[in-house]
């Protein structure tokens, strides 16, 4: 039995037969004109947390290259932008982790995000220029450690190789020039994207206290639909 689950990809079209957990908060958009459709699709919360972060991600990082707005004043901005996606995280992201027994990876993902605003915050300051000139190599760097232990944790390809692609993505830096601050936002901000729009692997759901008889029986069935399917 390998550690990841090697027979599902690593990235494909969501699945419709969702468990209880994925349920909660679901919300579904759907816009046509006439009989045409434009779009559609379904966003958990997990997938919300996702789409979230990527606004701030990109929120920030295309803020500080491109708008004349002093470092103080960008500062106050991303702490509070994110501060408000740390909290947003854990309230969308709460009850499906307590039912997977991940709990453990929102605490990694908060303590990473507090260190990098704090280090952030202090480098602009008190001025401490080394951290200052290496700030896209610091978030891409604190991403990547969330990514990569939020895939061991979910024993998921897709999160591993998402921290690897950031790890790339600070080798790839030196060569954006002038332009680090919107490679780093487009690394950032594309990844969560692509994780809030597709079904990525994970270990199979586990047998949860939180859930009743009849929400376990539920999954269960859910379960056996995606099987067949």
């Amino acid at each position: 039995m390998t550690f990841f689950n090697n027979s599902e990809p690593l990235l494909r079209e969501k699945q419709h037969e969702l468990d209880f957990q994925d349920l909660q908060g679901l919300v579904r958009l759907n816009y046509q004109v006439g009989n045409l459709s434009l779009f559609s699709g379904f966003y958990t919360r997990i997938d919300q947390a996702f789409i979230l972060w990527g606004l701030i991600s990109s929120g920030i990082f295309v803020t500080a290259q491109f708008l004349p707005i002093s470092w103080s004043s960008q500062a106050i901005l991303w702490s509070v932008l994110t501060l408000v996606g740390t909290v947003g995280m854990v309230c969308l992201t709460w009850f499906w982790v307590s039912v997977e027994q991940l709990r453990w990876i929102v605490y990694g993902w908060v303590i990473l995000m507090l260190t990098g605003l704090m280090l952030t915050d202090l480098s602009i300051f008190l001025g401490w220029g080394e951290v200052l000139m290496n700030l896209c190599p610091l978030w891409l760097g604190l991403s990547a450690i969330g990514y990569i232990y939020t895939g061991l944790g979910m024993r998921s390809r897709t999160f591993f190789l998402m921290g690897l692609v950031h790890l790339l993505g600070i080798l790839v830096l030196p060569y954006c020039g002038v332009m680090q601050f919107l490679a780093t936002g487009l690394i950032m901000s594309i990844s969560l994207l692509l994780l809030a729009e597709w079904q990525w692997d994970m270990r199979p759901a586990i047998d949860s206290d939180l859930l009743t008889l009849q929400q376990k029986q539920f999954n269960q069935a859910q379960h056996q639909k995606r099987q067949n399917n």
